[in-house]
């Protein structure tokens, strides 16, 4: 495991446009999200920092789902050098795991490298005029020390950008396993 950190994109860059198919082969576009508030996280099924705080990430996605938030899911890594990161394993875990927003493949990791992705998971929070507002970490919580996961970074910044203000600052790098590059 690699630990590394997000690379904390410059606030206020506008959403990188993508189009990338979820697991079961349907396509997503940012253009479906067109004046709506957008989580995008950088995810993988492997990873023990993504692990951690799944179901705690599950919880999050339904709760601010339903107020508006729109949230998906990007999986970049070469699932050919690690194969619990395939299409199949990514819907299995979905299900698993009751993932309600879509989960997208970005085979050709053109999308990451976009978004300057780094780690998993690596969280990008836009306001609804698609600029970024937040890049950090869910929590304080960490797989090696008992820190409870509740998303309390995220959370207030979601809670910011869904009320038309801008997040806190300073924010704090999420930390996570390097994005598999091929």
């Amino acid at each position: 495991m690699s630990l590394t950190p997000s690379r904390m994109t410059e606030l206020q860059s506008p959403l990188p446009a993508f189009r990338l198919p979820d697991t079961a082969g349907h396509l997503v576009s940012s253009e479906d999200y067109a004046d709506r508030p957008l989580l995008v996280i950088f995810m993988c099924n492997h990873c023990p920092f993504v692990k951690h705080l799944a179901d705690a990430l599950a919880d999050f996605a339904n709760e601010y789902q339903a107020r508006g938030l729109a949230v998906i899911g990007i999986n970049s890594n070469d699932f050919q050098a690690h194969p619990e990161d395939r299409p199949d394993c990514m819907l299995e875990e979905a299900r698993e795991r009751g993932y309600t927003f879509p989960y997208l493949v970005d085979e050709t990791q053109e999308v990451a490298r976009a978004f300057e992705a780094a780690c998993t998971p690596d969280f990008f929070l836009f306001d609804r005029h698609h600029r970024l507002a937040y890049r950090g970490q869910f929590d304080d919580s960490r797989p090696s020390h008992d820190t409870p996961v509740t998303g309390r970074d995220l959370r207030e910044a979601a809670d910011a950008v869904l009320a038309g203000r801008a997040p806190s600052e300073p924010q704090t790098p999420s930390m996570g396993c390097n994005i598999k590059w091929k």
